[in-house]
């Protein structure tokens, strides 16, 4: 109830429509996720949800749910019928599903597929005009997830997807614009190496979820809003073990899921993460 009153309330978010998603480069050859930044809006949100979180854990109180289904569709948006212009097969689509399930399981979180579609138009698979494309094909509530795979996406990105907002209304922007984009080749099997194992769609999900990138803030401020992530002073890339970019405790986090390092070196959400996916499952999409 808590988180339910909060989001309806005092610690309204940004509407998804209002933010542009960032199409240049990041910069250093690592992956390029184009999810916006947190404002400082949803921030605020966030620390809330971690105060909650403190008091739950301090007290020995477990959580309202043990665990939570998400209904989920699959929309394959190619410019061909071939994998160059990145058509998927539902082999591929099987795996990636298996991917998500296997890294968000532990956690309590699963992935029902109720269905998948595969349309073929070429300026929606360059994310050309991508309200017109999601008020065509998205399916289900506010509680559903919508992941896009397109054979483009520009300027290097691998994928981006919005944080959930409060108080939104079917048919809405809010509400169309909810969901994750993907390059379509970096499912497992496709051709965006080292980024094509199904890391990307984990990673873009996170952010579904109301999870922040690890190096968010740096080494200073609330950075990701989670205590048991260390702090990173900036984005990874490959698998650098033992980098340490911060003086706080531990080594940056690597393996974690919300990091920008290559699919083969993702390994982990954190206990922390789990209960915000819990806290903003509760808050926005229960």
């Amino acid at each position: 109830m808590f988180f339910k009153t909060l989001a309806a309330t005092a610690l309204l978010a940004v509407s998804a429509q209002a933010i542009s998603v960032p199409r240049g480069p990041a910069g250093n050859g690592t992956r390029l996720c184009g999810t916006p930044d947190p404002t400082a809006e949803q921030i605020e949100a966030s620390m809330a949800m971690l105060e909650q979180e403190r008091q739950f854990r301090a007290s020995g109180e477990s959580r309202a749910l043990a665990s939570f289904e998400v209904d989920t569709y699959f929309h394959v948006v190619a410019s061909s019928t071939a994998a160059s212009g990145g058509y998927l097969t539902q082999t591929m689509i099987n795996n990636q599903l298996a991917v998500m399930n296997a890294d968000y399981s532990p956690h309590g979180i699963t992935f029902n597929l109720v269905s998948t579609d595969w349309t073929v138009n070429a300026n929606w698979a360059a994310d050309g005009a991508e309200l017109a494309m999601k008020k065509a094909l998205r399916k289900g509530t506010y509680s559903d997830l919508n992941v896009y795979f397109l054979g483009a996406l520009g300027d290097g990105l691998l994928g981006y997807c919005y944080f959930p907002v409060a108080g939104v209304t079917t048919g809405s922007s809010d509400f169309y614009y909810d969901g994750c984009s993907i390059l379509a080749q970096s499912v497992p099997g496709g051709t965006a190496a080292p980024y094509n194992e199904g890391g990307t769609v984990v990673h873009e999900v996170g952010h579904w979820m109301n999870l922040y990138h690890t190096f968010q803030g740096g080494c200073s401020g609330s950075g990701d809003s989670v205590d048991d992530t260390p702090a990173e002073a900036s984005a990874a890339s490959g698998c650098p073990t033992g980098r340490d970019t911060c003086t706080a405790a531990g080594v940056d986090p690597i393996h974690n899921y919300m990091d920008y390092t290559d699919d083969a070196c993702y390994e982990e959400f954190t206990e922390g993460q789990e209960a915000r996916m819990y806290s903003a499952w509760s808050a926005y999409r229960s």
